[in-house]
């Protein structure tokens, strides 16, 4: 029996994404597309590339009685502003893309599925996790789990332009941001609250900083992240340890080899890799920004809390060239 789908906020990016995802996802039906701006227009005359894919129209309606399950794609902020003004039916499960949730408020399950994939099977309210949240988070977890983070934490992180939204602005406009690179909202870039949350979690003696330094990118998507911290573990420890946290993961990969960014682009995969220099850890993590990052991750929550196969109808190819 298919599960019935509506979408919130259907115009941007992570929405793209997601119907990327769902028009082919064998187990799903979507029912509506809500976008007042754009109602009566084909989904393809605003998400080209799904022209060919589907015939469906965005809607103003909310038909939320007609569903299964509700995503909301749009802008932080709007998502506890659309539940305060909507009655959204006790039996319809709801997925939250943007961040008003992500501290477990109002009964949402903080959905990073490495984390706590019970709890996120047995959820009705989910919040989904930032991208560069999503990123460190991996190269982080398995120490936190284990009580090894003794110190501080160096996190620099670059992202694509497809991270700052479809609204242009003076840092995603192709000709500034070409060629170009800058680092922005260093050491308080707001995906550090969710970060910090966890590591608590996981490890409530760990009161460090981790020193977030967010880059902006010459390219279009994918987040690459790199990690160090001060560790006790020989080179093969730390491998091993990464390896028998992620062995259960179904996305979440540690490679032997130094990867590259396109490993991941195009796909809800994650790659990790492990390196010891000295007394310090090197972690390298990388997603892509709007799959696992957002909507990739979002449909694998939703399979989760379905009873699905975490990896349903997301088979997806990177982009190696």
């Amino acid at each position: 029996m298919a599960i019935h789908v509506g979408i919130v906020g259907g115009a941007g990016y992570t929405a793209g994404e997601l119907l990327r995802v769902l028009v082919h996802h064998p187990g799903v039906e979507i029912v509506f597309v809500n976008s007042s701006s754009n109602a009566g227009n084909r989904l393809y005359d605003v998400h080209e590339g799904l022209l060919g894919e589907t015939d469906l129209c965005f809607t103003a309606d909310l038909p939320l009685n007609d569903i299964d399950v509700l995503f909301l794609c749009s802008a932080h902020g709007d998502s506890a502003k659309f539940l305060s003004a909507h009655s959204v039916p006790e039996k319809v499960k709801i997925i939250d893309l943007a961040q008003d949730f992500r501290d477990e408020s109002n009964g949402f399950v903080y959905g990073l599925p490495e984390l706590q994939r019970e709890r996120i099977a047995a959820c009705n309210r989910l919040a989904n996790p930032g991208c560069f949240a999503t990123a460190i988070q991996l190269a982080l977890l398995p120490l936190a789990a284990n009580g090894l983070l003794e110190g501080e934490v160096h996190v620099n992180a670059i992202t694509g332009s497809t991270g700052a939204g479809v609204k242009p602005s003076a840092t995603s406009h192709f000709s500034w941001r070409n060629n170009n690179i800058s680092v922005y909202k260093v050491f308080e870039h707001q995906h550090l609250l969710e970060i910090n949350r966890t590591l608590k979690r996981l490890q409530a003696n760990f009161d460090a900083d981790v020193n977030f330094i967010p880059v902006r990118g010459d390219f279009a998507r994918g987040i690459f992240a790199t990690a160090y911290t001060e560790c006790d573990l020989t080179e093969s420890e730390a491998v091993q340890l990464y390896k028998d946290y992620y062995s259960t993961a179904a996305f979440t990969f540690v490679t032997d080899t130094n990867p590259d960014l396109k490993q991941v682009v195009n796909t809800n995969k994650a790659i990790v890799y492990v390196k010891k220099h000295g007394n310090k850890l090197l972690v390298i993590s990388m997603i892509d920004n709007l799959l696992k990052g957002a909507s990739g991750q979002a449909v694998q929550n939703m399979n989760l809390m379905f009873g699905l196969d975490e990896k349903t109808g997301l088979g997806l190819k990177p982009s190696g060239f």
